[in-house]
């Protein structure tokens, strides 16, 4: 439940009602559906600090979020923390399922058996598998009406200098750009910025795909624009810059004269040569001095302009020398979507100064955290899927150049007790007893129970992967009365409705009670009762003994063991499809080690508290090589099985390969 609604916009003045004339300029079916939302605010949550990491007063001011984009805005304009700078990267309504390929660790207790370095290991010969972490799957005006509800929470927190950049693609982004036309202003709008993100290739139904689109707007006519530059091309230097100084320093030359210029110039004899000239004879001669004079073959003085001394040409609003993130490129997190840094630098370094904040409500792979921290910009990562989270929190801590201070905290609003939507979804039918499928049942009804008392009951699953879903309230539930219920090819006695979070279930109840739209008799479950039931602990089995390998006495926790149920699962189910697809072929299935320390992506000791707030006091990633990422430092050490920290460990955290954490106590 929410703890309150927080506005949208400001508090109206007395007798002063702002959404009372709600209009949208872009019309489709369900476009006026956002209007009770906007009326009703933005949920604000329970929110929960999970880790500190680095300076606890510099950690305050950067923020990583895990939980939905409207509900981080509520607890920001809550608190009055504005941003000052705002880049998304939405999904792009486009349809695609997006994937995290899952990489199998060494088995560390073959590690030292293991001679082959880095450059000897294929990536391709790497166990791994896929598996889905959301669905960029949406139906046009529900992405609409989201996207809306994000664009109004997020313009609330914006301060009044600040710009928003909005990064989609064709399938989506002209629509985009009438709801940022209604929310932000026509006359805020600033740039469409073209980014050639691919190279050429070749799409046999058309001309090839190879640009993404962002839309640039600020929030009032005062905004801050700092104008960023490309470097010349050879190509130019070659044509212009032709002059060379005994220094080695290249320059072009360029005119002196004041002859069509607009405006007075000086008329003097310099050195035998009359002119009219466009600077006066002191100017002309500090460049003497300076020399910054260069002759022709008549002698006539023009000025150096120096190619070490210019900028480059200014950006354009098509940018064709920012390219996507390659498979060896140092920055890469192995992250669906992931956006290259010198994308983000261009959007920080243009609008906003050292100290602003910049945030990204979708945060994903982390880029525009990562940037702003090198930056030294404070910044707001927020995002609802557990792997992004862990992404920018490990990205982060291995920038040693600029060493980061951030709090990692969680929304309490339901969806934390899911890390993968699209993977819950599948498992969350099999789970109510006795729902099975119907013909001509639509799609917004997850099947029917059969029932000897109340006959076929229709069954509601909210889409874990659609936040509009999360929350019941009035207006969905008359919606479900006056046209879903309506729709069913039979007439029902007992409907059953899951959900994840309500408004008001008494508020909800008496509505329904009200309504005599139906007679029949509708039962509300709450879907946390189901979820519970997917969550299956890892199980690690391990050892701590105080050691003195080194000069220093320190505390050793050995991994004995580990089983991730969940992970298991995925393998198994990987295996039989590979089987069944190799139509006879020779099949190499994944096999885990008895041991099960192949499982483990990332563990960490507490040393500081039994309970609370996560202290990571020593910890250790091992990446799809197998080398180990050692308190933020990347080694080439293979992982041995163990962890050391100076003082006794209290708590053990492990991540397994899909991004489940399990916290034991030691």
């Amino acid at each position: 439940m929410p703890i309150k609604y927080i506005p949208y916009t400001p508090e109206p003045i007395e007798g002063q009602a702002l959404l009372d004339n709600f209009t949208r300029t872009l019309r489709y079916k369900g476009n006026y559906d956002i209007k009770g939302k906007l009326l009703r605010g933005m949920p604000l949550y329970e929110m929960q600090t999970l880790e500190t990491v680095g300076e606890a007063e510099k950690a305050k001011q950067n923020l990583v979020i895990r939980g939905e984009c409207v509900s981080a805005c509520a607890y920001l304009k809550e608190k009055g923390i504005l941003v000052d700078l705002v880049y998304i990267d939405p999904p792009f309504a486009s349809g695609a399922d997006y994937s995290k390929t899952v990489y199998i660790r060494q088995n560390p207790n073959l590690a030292k058996a293991l001679k082959q370095a880095e450059e000897e290991l294929e990536i391709e010969d790497l166990k791994s598998f896929e598996e889905k972490m959301y669905g960029d799957v949406w139906d046009k005006e529900k992405y609409l009406n989201w996207m809306y509800e994000n664009l109004c929470a997020i313009k609330s927190v914006m301060s009044e200098t600040a710009s928003i950049y909005v990064h989609l693609d064709y399938h989506i982004g002209h629509y985009v750009k009438i709801l940022m036309d209604e929310i932000f202003g026509e006359d805020n709008f600033r740039n469409e910025i073209i980014w050639k993100r691919s190279t050429a290739h070749n799409d046999s139904t058309g001309f090839g795909n190879l640009h993404d689109t962002i839309y640039y707007y600020s929030k009032s006519n005062d905004y801050l624009f700092t104008t960023q530059y490309v470097p010349y091309s050879q190509d130019y230097i070659d044509t212009y810059y032709r002059h060379k100084d005994p220094d080695g320093r290249v320059f072009l030359d360029r005119d002196l004269s004041a002859k069509g210029l607009q405006g007075a110039g000086y008329t003097y004899d310099w050195k035998g040569k009359v002119g009219y000239w466009r600077c006066p004879i002191k100017t002309m001669e500090q460049y003497e001095k300076e020399n910054r004079l260069y002759y022709t073959e008549n002698k006539t003085p023009r000025y150096k302009q120096y190619l070490d001394e210019m900028p480059g040409v200014p950006a354009q609003d098509i940018w064709t020398d920012v390219y996507a993130v390659n498979s060896q490129a140092d920055e890469r997190v192995d992250y669906s979507t992931q956006k290259p840094e010198t994308l983000l630098e261009r959007i920080i370094k243009a609008s906003s100064n050292e100290n602003m904040l910049v945030a990204d409500f979708f945060g994903g792979s982390g880029v525009t955290a990562a940037v702003a921290n090198k930056l030294n910009r404070r910044f707001i990562h927020c995002d609802v899927g557990i792997n992004s989270i862990q992404t920018v929190r490990d990205r982060l801590i291995t920038q040693k150049e600029t060493l980061a201070s951030f709090s990692v905290l969680e929304i309490k609003d339901g969806v934390s007790l899911f890390r993968n939507p699209v993977q819950t979804m599948e498992k969350l039918k099999s789970l109510v007893p006795g729902l099975g499928k119907m013909e001509g049942l639509s799609d917004f009804w997850a099947g029917c129970i059969e029932s000897i008392k109340d006959g076929t009951v229709p069954v509601y699953l909210p889409d874990l992967k659609n936040s509009e879903c999360k929350i019941l309230d009035k207006p969905f539930i008359s919606r479900i009365l006056h046209e879903h219920l309506g729709n069913l090819p039979f007439t029902p006695s007992r409907v059953i409705i899951y959900y994840v979070d309500v408004a008001d279930i008494a508020e909800i109840e008496e509505f329904v009670k009200s309504d005599k739209s139906t007679l029949a008799k509708i039962e509300f479950r709450d879907l946390k009762e189901l979820l519970d039931e997917i969550v299956i602990e890892d199980t690690a089995v391990f050892e701590v003994s105080e050691v003195q390998e080194e000069l220093i006495p320190e505390y050793k926790l050995v991994i004995k063991s580990f089983m991730s149920d969940r992970v298991m699962r995925h393998i198994n189910a990987y295996n039989q499809k590979c089987e069944l697809n190799s139509k006879g072929k020779k099949f190499k299935p994944i096999i885990i080690s008895e041991e099960g320390l192949e499982l483990i992506e990332w563990l960490s000791v507490d040393c500081t508290a039994t309970e609370g707030e996560w202290h990571s006091d020593s910890e250790i990633k091992i990446d799809k090589l197998g080398f180990v990422i050692k308190n933020g430092t990347k080694t080439k050490d293979f992982w041995d099985g163990t962890i050391k920290s100076e003082t006794k460990p209290l708590r053990l955290k492990i991540r397994n390969i899909c991004g489940d954490e399990t916290v034991w106590k030691v």
